[in-house]
């Protein structure tokens, strides 16, 4: 029963994994709630001194996310998740030149949520996540149990990018079951946004079913064209982008046993071209985390990919969190990166990260 409640909440007041944190009252007719994640980090590694970046062995960055929910009455309610983050931060940006800092709209959705003893429904609007795979609903640094992210999700030229797609979607539960189906303006792999040039119409969804209390399997996908003329991977002569729909199927399962908490996902991704092969990736990660005392936790996840381009890269990445107090997380972590098709086979980083979390609310009976 506490699961089945947790995911209500979830998807009454989903934000990119914040929803199931938000504590706006229920029984309030309408009210404004604020939260926010902030996140200061520093990562060491010799990528940072190895070409394009050529500099310093250690770099210092930073990420902001503030969530604003503002519920107009019992049935209405707006929802948005607000960054600033600079670069570098995550370990992807290290190989990659430049820095400075960018502002990016995550989420910004009118929403209609109905419940009952029996399941809920939930309609949403505007600039949303995909509806695709399961880590973007931890993907918030107080929810995430690590530092990275798995390999397939990323900003740029990743099959799960995190950025939002505009479009609309439902979320059903009903019992035991959970679904959700998403019309949107362009690909997880390559997000438009509403006023952009290339967008197509794209679906994403998926089911789930709850086993039994703490262990829940869901399966999902997405299809629709990914590229347009402006993207790195869209060659000169290339088929128009409108017939060349990329496809994804993925499953996912979470488990939890008293202070035992774990997640895993497989997915695969065909990505088809004319001139060259089809891309095809076929990626997936398993995470556990432990808790070791009321203010300690460990965890470690292990990840692999494989694509018809690059060869395999596997990924393992551990950490050891503190809690000072309720608001704030010390997380200490180490991953190794290993590459099938690259002169320099390991990669290391050791990362050091603080979270710190602020929550403001009005409400009104």
């Amino acid at each position: 029963m506490k699961t089945r409640r947790l995911r209500l909440a979830v998807f009454a007041f989903c934000a990119i994994g914040v929803g199931a944190r938000v504590s706006l009252a229920q029984e309030a007719n309408s009210g404004f709630d604020l939260r926010a994640t902030l996140t200061g980090q520093s990562v060491a590694s010799s990528e940072l001194t190895e070409a394009p970046r050529s500099g310093a062995p250690l770099s210092i960055g930073s990420r902001s996310v503030a969530y604003p929910t503002w519920k107009v009455n019992e049935n209405f309610f707006l929802t948005g998740a607000i960054q600033l983050i600079t670069r570098p931060y995550y370990f992807k940006d290290l190989s990659v030149s430049g820095y400075g800092a960018k502002g990016n709209i995550l989420q910004a959705s009118l929403n209609y949520s109905r419940v009952s003893s029996n399941g809920s429904l939930l309609l949403r609007a505007g600039e949303l996540t995909t509806a695709f795979g399961s880590f973007l609903l931890r993907y918030d640094d107080a929810d995430n149990a690590l530092i990275d992210l798995p390999m397939e999700y990323g900003y740029y030229y990743s099959p799960v990018s995190i950025l939002p797609v505009a479009g609309a979607q439902i979320d059903v539960t009903r019992g035991k079951w959970d679904g959700r189906l998403q019309f949107a303006n362009s690909s997880p792999a390559n997000p438009r946004g509403p006023f952009s040039s290339g967008q197509y119409g794209n679906w994403a969804g998926g089911v789930g079913y709850s086993i039994r209390q703490g262990l829940h399997v869901g399966a999902s996908a997405y299809h629709g064209p990914y590229l347009e003329s402006g993207y790195k991977y869209y060659y000169p002569g290339e088929e128009s982008p409108s017939r060349l729909p990329a496809n994804a199927l993925g499953i996912d399962v979470s488990w939890a046993y008293r202070h035992t908490a774990a997640q895993g996902e497989l997915q695969k991704f065909v990505m088809p071209y004319t001139l060259i092969p089809k891309f095809r990736e076929t990626a997936g990660y398993g995470e556990l985390r432990q808790v070791l005392a009321p203010r300690w936790f460990v965890a470690t996840r292990y990840g692999v990919s494989t694509t018809s381009a690059t060869g395999k890269v596997q990924n393992l990445e551990t950490s050891i969190a503190f809690r000072p107090d309720r608001y704030q997380i010390l997380k200490v972590g180490y991953e190794l990166e290993h590459y099938s098709q690259k002169s320099q086979a390991n990669d290391q980083m050791l990362a050091i990260q603080i979270v710190t979390t602020i929550h403001k609310s009005l409400t009104r009976q």
